[in-house]
Parts: C-alpha cells; sequence; structure tokens
C-alpha cells in the first residue's frame, strides 16, 4: 500500500488528517483520485443523490467600513458622504417583499465595520425586521462584525450575540474569514479584527447553538500551506462545539475576486485555474471530516466548474444570491434563478433539493 493509499484509507474513515498529510495529498495526487475520494466522503456524509440549494436575498445594511480591505471595490470611508448609505426600513421592506414573491425566506445581512453602529442600532434592526416579517430569518453580520460591535460596547463577544439572538438573529455567517492567518490579514485587511477574533466568535455563536457557516477566499497572496492551515483550524474549532449543537453547518470555498481594487496588480497572473478550484473542493472536503456540507461557488467560478465540484466532494448549490454586490463589485458576472440552478443540479445528474439554513427541507 502506497502512502498516498494509506492516507485515503484514513480519510475514508474520518480521521483527521495531519497538514502534513494533506499538503502530501494535493501536491503528488492527480485530480481524477483526489475527485474520487471526495466524492466517496461526500456520500459517507450525504449518502443521496440530492444537491441542496437555497432562496435568499444580499442586503448590504451600510457600504461605510474601516476594516480597509485592499480586495473590496464596494466600501467606502465613512468621511465620503456622498458616496456612503444606509439601507433603509423602507427600502428593506421593498426588497423583503421581491424576496417574498420569489418564495424566499432569508436575508443575508452584511454590514463591514461601521465606526457609529453599535449594539443598539443592530438591535434595533433587528426587532423591526422581526416584528414586520416575523418568518424571514436573518442570517446576519459575521466575527469581523461583531468583534467590532464588542470594541465599541466595551462588552465580551457573547454579550453582543446573546443581545443580538434575542433580538432575531437567526444564524451567523462565516464572513470575513478568507484566509485565517495573520500574515496574509495583515497585508489583505489591515484593520479588520484578527483571526484569533475570527475563532473566538465563532467558538462562542457555538456555545450558544447558533448555527454558523466557515468560508475560505483563496487564490490572492497566500501560500497552499496557509490554505491547509486555514482548513485544520475550522476543523479543530468545529471538534470543539458542545454536543448536540450546530456547529458549522457548510463549509463555502470560492475564488478572490480583484478586478480593479487595490489588490488587482498584485493578483493578476495568480488567477486560480478550473482544476485548482476542483482540487481545492476536493481537498477541503477530504480535510474537514466533521463538517457535512460543502458548497459549490457558482459565483465566482460559473455553472459549469460548480457542476464538477458537484462531483468533487461538493453537495450544495448555494443560494441564487438575490441582490449580490460585494464579490459582483470586485468582477464576478454568474447569475442564477431558481429554474437555472435547479437545472444546472438536474444536468449535472443530481436531484434538487430547496433548503433552508439548517439544511432542512423547505
Amino acid at each position: 500500500m502506497t502512502a498516498v493509499d494509506k492516507i485515503f484509507q484514513k480519510a475514508i474513515c474520518l480521521q483527521p488528517l495531519s497538514a502534513k498529510e494533506l499538503l502530501h495529498l494535493y501536491t503528488f495526487t492527480p485530480t481524477s483520485e483526489l475527485m474520487f475520494v471526495a466524492n466517496e466522503l461526500r456520500q459517507i456524509h450525504v449518502p443521496t443523490n440530492g444537491v441542496s440549494w437555497q432562496i435568499d436575498r444580499n442586503v448590504n445594511i451600510t457600504n461605510v467600513c474601516i476594516s480597509g480591505c485592499r480586495f473590496c471595490n464596494f466600501h467606502c470611508k465613512p468621511h465620503e458622504t456622498e458616496k456612503s448609505y444606509t439601507t433603509t426600513i423602507e427600502e428593506y421592506c421593498i426588497k423583503i417583499e421581491e424576496l417574498i414573491k420569489l418564495n424566499g425566506d432569508q436575508l443575508l445581512l452584511q454590514g463591514g465595520l461601521h465606526p457609529k453602529y453599535g449594539l443598539s442600532f443592530y438591535k434595533n434592526l433587528f426587532e423591526e425586521l422581526k416584528k414586520r416579517y416575523p418568518d424571514i430569518k436573518l442570517h446576519a453580520l459575521g466575527p469581523p462584525e461583531i468583534a467590532h460591535i464588542a470594541r465599541l460596547e466595551k462588552k465580551s463577544y457573547r454579550e453582543i450575540l446573546e443581545n443580538l439572538i434575542d433580538s432575531g438573529l437567526d444564524s451567523l455567517p462565516g464572513a470575513g474569514a478568507e484566509i485565517l492567518c495573520n500574515r496574509v490579514r495583515k497585508q489583505l485587511s489591515p484593520a479588520k479584527p484578527d483571526s484569533q477574533a475570527w475563532f473566538d466568535v465563532m467558538r462562542e455563536a457555538h456555545k450558544l447553538n447558533l448555527p454558523t457557516s466557515a468560508t475560505m477566499v483563496f487564490g490572492h497572496i497566500e501560500t497552499l500551506e496557509e490554505r491547509i492551515e486555514h482548513l485544520i483550524k475550522i476543523r479543530n474549532l468545529q471538534a470543539e462545539k458542545p454536543q448536540n449543537t450546530y456547529g458549522f453547518l457548510s463549509f463555502i470555498c470560492w475564488t478572490m475576486q480583484t478586478a480593479g481594487t487595490k489588490l488587482d496588480s498584485e493578483t493578476r497572473n495568480k488567477s486560480v485555474s478550473t482544476d485548482e478550484y476542483i482540487r481545492t473542493i476536493a481537498i477541503s472536503r477530504i480535510a474537514l471530516n466533521n463538517i457535512t456540507n460543502i458548497q459549490a461557488s457558482w459565483l465566482t467560478v460559473g455553472k459549469n466548474v460548480a457542476q464538477i465540484a458537484l462531483h468533487s466532494g461538493a453537495n450544495d448549490m448555494g443560494s441564487i444570491m438575490i441582490e449580490e454586490n460585494v464579490v459582483s463589485a470586485a468582477g464576478a458576472t454568474n447569475k442564477f434563478d431558481a429554474a437555472g440552478i435547479k437545472n444546472a443540479i438536474c444536468q449535472a445528474g443530481f436531484t434538487p433539493w430547496l433548503r433552508n439554513q439548517k439544511y432542512e427541507p423547505r
């Protein structure tokens, strides 16, 4: 039995692989073999022919952010009053009514790090939205925003999360992870809370049994070793979660979009190939032995590559993503409606099923 066979056998038994083993697989294993093993693991975690998908709407609470991310074209500084905005309740109502007409059930609310929006702002917003639309789920903010609010309020992450849950927060996205290595974060997002803050917020969310997701954005200034480190850190945190809590329900990775951003000149010759994306999906499934759902990011790689990902360890096609702004502002142009995403899943040989954020059928 070869070294690769031994590692694969360990993976199929859902044993955690070391960084050295994962690097060995990624470096020396043909893509077809990685796809095969990742697909076998997908069948262990999700033993059906079904591929899940969702209808939600992205709404940016505000475009004001002090994080200074070098890959973001969307944000503006607090003093840029001619560009800045905050979505009003009236605008939310219009967007939610449109979402309901499309059979959607969730708002993905992303806010950025606004220097003046503390806990009361978000509590009031969530409470008002829930009062008007009690059945709409709020998949909102992310660890950097929680850490930022905690810093403004001089409160613990747990206190902030408890207050937001009481006000209507239903789940916490894995936003703002990029690559969870401080070398990378210092270069990409100099003012964003560090990797430890991201993990500490998620750890508290898991203790509170708040459903969460984990993410990774790759294909920029990170090394392969740092991608693997990111996956292992995600897996290790998932292993810490209290028994019978949601923890990370899913893992989503996508390729960095940098068109027109400050990062563009540094990454112009580092575009992620189809092969690299598929290998990354596969190694994610192999590395994350304790996370059930792996999502194919059609927004950044397109329909055809996302369909291949469904044969490479992924079992979820994500959302039709009504009104996505941030990634699109940096170059992503792919679009899907409900019929299109279902057809794409069927064409790939799977059965589509509509889910909610907890991966329950709707």
